[in-house]
């Protein structure tokens, strides 16, 4: 609460770490701290997302094994490695469950990661709905960077340069064996079935 901004009257402080959500003390802390949060989880395709943390990584690193390599335990027997972070992370159901011990549903909003690109005014209706704001950002505010392959904010009412997502964002995927993208569909499948049942969204990633 220290680190946090100082928040006057009809002011909404907000905070994003995309740890949180898969850090299994995280929901314990926050609800101690302030039980009336809420909540935006950002997610999207688990097998689009290990590839886009792959890619992350790799621009860093450059001398870390390829994609293939690390996705499993065992290649010939098929066997996805569950326990490597970048497939961990889209296990969604699993890190809910652990929010859902603290957290009602109903304080939890899931924004689609792929309709925030398709359909960004969408999505931000809902997400001024859900924390009680006017509509104030609508489609007049958005406009689509065909290089990056994201949308761009335009600033409301003035004449200051869009705000675009920055260089470590929008990166071109490596090209990943096919054969290694199926089973990892597979491997998600079950969980994502489970995601969409226990948040009352199907997300469609299949």
């Amino acid at each position: 609460r220290n680190v946090m901004p100082k928040t006057l009257e009809g002011q909404i402080t907000m905070e994003k770490t995309p740890s949180y959500f898969v850090t299994n003390e995280a929901p314990r802390r926050i609800h101690s701290m302030a039980k009336d949060t809420k909540l935006i989880v950002v997610v999207r395709n688990p097998v689009t997302r290990a590839i886009s943390d792959y890619t992350q990584t790799l621009s860093k690193k450059p001398e870390i094994p390829t994609f293939e390599v690390l996705a499993f335990k065992n290649r010939t027997l098929g066997l996805i490695d569950a326990s490597w972070s970048a497939i961990r992370i889209g296990i969604y159901a699993l890190h809910l469950e652990n929010w859902l011990q603290y957290f009602p549903l109903s304080q939890i909003l899931f924004v689609s990661g792929e309709r925030l690109i398709t359909d960004p005014a969408g999505e931000m209706a809902k997400v001024q709905d859900f924390l009680g704001l006017k509509r104030i950002v609508t489609e007049k505010h958005f406009y689509f960077n065909k290089t990056k392959g994201f949308p761009c904010l335009k600033k409301p009412e003035d004449s200051s340069a869009p705000r675009c997502l920055g260089k470590s964002k929008g990166r071109t995927h490596p090209k990943i064996d096919p054969d290694v993208i199926h089973r990892l569909r597979k491997f998600y499948k079950p969980f994502n079935v489970m995601f969409y049942q226990m948040t009352g969204q199907d997300f469609q990633w299949e």
